[in-house]
This record gives structure tokens, sequence and C-alpha cells, in this order.
């Protein structure tokens, strides 16, 4: 009984260490959809959507789809438009947006937004 328990002990101990090994883990709704090759974050964490400030676009994890804004209109796509093709995501500006699993973003966007207008540094 003490071998069978040692050897228990051992697998786990074994399992547990193999585990720390395996880099980084991401917790989505969706788990049998990957996340964009770009998206390596460096620690657990629950996220659904990515900002990139720059461009004005937001990344959808849970649904795979982008949304940007154009022509007044927030547009909801699988793959950016062709004028988006020379942008390089993985070197970005990239903000997680940790605090918002809603489904509409541009509500999110507005709220946002507008809060820091007001604000002056």
């Amino acid at each position: 009984m003490k071998k069978y328990m040692l050897l228990m002990l051992l697998f786990l101990l074994t399992g547990a260490f193999s585990l720390n090994s395996c880099g980084p883990m991401i917790l989505i709704s969706r788990p049998e959809v990957p996340p964009p090759p770009w998206f390596y974050p460096n620690r657990i964490e629950t996220v659904r959507y990515v900002y990139f400030p720059d461009y004005l676009i937001y990344y959808d994890i849970s649904l795979r789809h982008y949304i940007y804004f154009e022509k007044g209109y927030w547009q909801i796509t699988n793959v950016l438009p062709p004028r988006y093709k020379t942008l390089n995501l993985r070197r970005s500006r990239q903000v997680r947006v940790r605090d918002y699993f809603g489904d509409n973003i541009s509500d999110y966007h507005r709220d946002r937004t507008s809060s820091n207008r007001g604000r002056r540094n």
C-alpha cells in the first residue's frame, strides 16, 4: 500500500511540474477556439476583447471576429479588410479589455472614450 501511495505521489508531483512548464494559459468562453497568433498572455487571465487603439480595432476572442470603426459605424468581420493587410498585430500596441464581457463593444468604447475626454494630464 505504501508503494502505491508513493507511486501516486510521484505521479502527482510530476504532473504538477509538467503543467507549470506548459506556458501561458487563456480562459475564454469557447475553449475549442484558439486565440489568434498575435495574442500571447503572460499569465492566466479571462479576456474577451483585445483593443488596438492605434487602429480603432477590437478583436472578440470568444466569437473570433474583428470589430472596427468605419464611416460612422462599427463593422464586424472575421477577416480585416485589405487596407489593413500591412498591419502587424503582433507588434501593434494592444490593450486587453479585462473588465467587459458584454456583446456590444461599441457601448463600452463610447463610455470609455467619453470618460477619458474630460481628463487632463
